[in-house]
């Protein structure tokens, strides 16, 4: 515990010994890099591909996220496809692809477990890489966890190539390769017609997939960076510890890490000891282990998308009115222009975080189960690359107060 503690106090010190002294240097290591100048190497990673969720419903997932969020049905795959244990409805918007999978048979055991103990959350995170075979056999030869092999399946759209690793416990990476692969989704998915509901909801224009959140338990975050270091070449590209992020009543440390060209972004979190029990905690203890926190959704237009979210029933979390006063101040002592209007920023209860780069607006749902796991991120950058640590004392307490209301704090 102390070791992680007195690298959390190297690492922060050899950033603000970086910011001060080497500013120019920094704002080249942390800007993002676009897809077109990812790794030469052909099994780099191209980003999120999909997020796969295991569900009691299947059918009733997808139509909440279809309603709610202004995600389109776009493949299916159940009894009609002649998948006969497992139904599948996948969801898109914009380049974000939703698979909701339930089992059709009694007594499926992986599915009875896996909702047993954790409840509806997300099960894989799929990456989209340039050659399969080589990130699998790379993976697994530096001690990862076959969960399946490499396999070629193609229908008259193409042909896809996947794999699956297990990262940490009852959580998936599967690989995907799409080589120039036409279908709806996958193989073996048929198209969906869209949904009526589509006419009568407005749009909110959510467009990738930002970052994946993953929450682990007290000392068990190195060991996850250190698999993705290992496994996949994954680097730590940003990082907190207890003493920056905190509350009155409870801490947490994250670690960043990312794919070479950094287009896979994936904070991994762990809670710090406090006078309370941490959201951290409060996670792992309803999920029954580590798993996803949360999703960030990329936005050109947060106004419109939260606008539009909230008229379709989306619950976020309430933000103070006095961060708000605190936040023009520290604006009033910049010289950056924030293109959005201040006063509806306020009114939507949307964050801000900031540095000599640029801005990004950010803010959070409430968790969308009953139990407090799995909740969405909606973030819009401006030429910021950071993760709104700014933010973090702000979004803790406000999660702090939904704690309370639960009797989790």
């Amino acid at each position: 515990f102390e070791s992680i503690l007195s690298t959390g106090r190297m690492l922060r010190h050899l950033q603000a010994m970086t910011r001060s002294c080497f500013p120019m240097v920094r704002s080249c290591l942390t800007k993002p890099v676009c897809r077109a100048t990812s790794s030469g190497s052909a099994s780099h990673f191209k980003g999120f591909d999909h997020l796969h969720f295991w569900v009691g419903n299947a059918k009733q997932a997808a139509s909440y996220y279809i309603t709610r969020f202004g995600f389109e049905p776009v493949a299916y795959r159940g009894l009609e496809t002649g998948s006969r244990d497992v139904a599948t409805q996948v969801v898109k918007q914009g380049r974000i692809m939703f698979a909701f999978s339930s089992a059709l048979q009694p007594g499926n055991q992986d599915f009875s477990r896996h909702l047993e103990r954790h409840g509806d959350g997300v099960k894989d995170v799929a990456l989209e890489v340039g050659d399969c075979r080589a990130v699998y056999e790379r993976a697994v030869a530096n001690g990862a966890t076959s969960i399946r092999p490499p396999n070629e399946t193609s229908d008259e759209h193409g042909t896809v190539v996947t794999a699956t690793v297990e990262p940490y416990a009852d959580t998936w990476h599967t690989f995907v390769q799409r080589t120039a692969y036409t279908g709806p989704f996958l193989p073996g998915f048929a198209p969906l017609p869209e949904d009526p509901i589509t006419a009568l909801r407005p749009a909110a224009g959510l467009d990738i997939i930002d970052h994946v959140v993953s929450n682990q338990g007290d000392l068990e975050m190195e060991p996850v960076v250190r698999w993705y270091s290992d496994k996949l070449g994954f680097h730590r590209f940003w990082s907190v510890d207890d003493e920056q992020i905190h509350t009155e009543y409870s801490s947490l440390r994250s670690i960043v890490v990312s794919d070479p060209a950094e287009v896979v972004k994936m904070p991994i979190n762990e809670p710090a000891n406090g006078i309370r029990k941490s959201q951290i905690q409060e996670f792992v203890d309803f999920y029954g282990g580590p798993g996803i926190q949360h999703i960030a959704m990329n936005t050109p237009d947060i106004i419109t998308a939260i606008t539009n979210l909230k008229k379709n029933g989306v619950s976020f979390i309430q933000i103070p009115k006095t961060y708000y006063q605190d936040l023009r101040a520290r604006l009033g002592q910049t010289s950056l222009q924030v293109q959005e209007d201040l006063d509806t920023i306020e009114r939507l209860e949307i964050l801000i975080d900031f540095d000599h780069d640029g801005y990004l607006l950010q803010t959070f749902t409430r968790p969308q189960q009953d139990r407090p796991t799995l909740f969405l991120e909606i973030i819009q950058r401006h030429g910021f690359s950071g993760f709104g640590v700014g933010n973090f004392k702000s979004l803790f307490e406000a999660i702090e107060r939904d704690q309370a209301a639960r009797g989790n704090l």
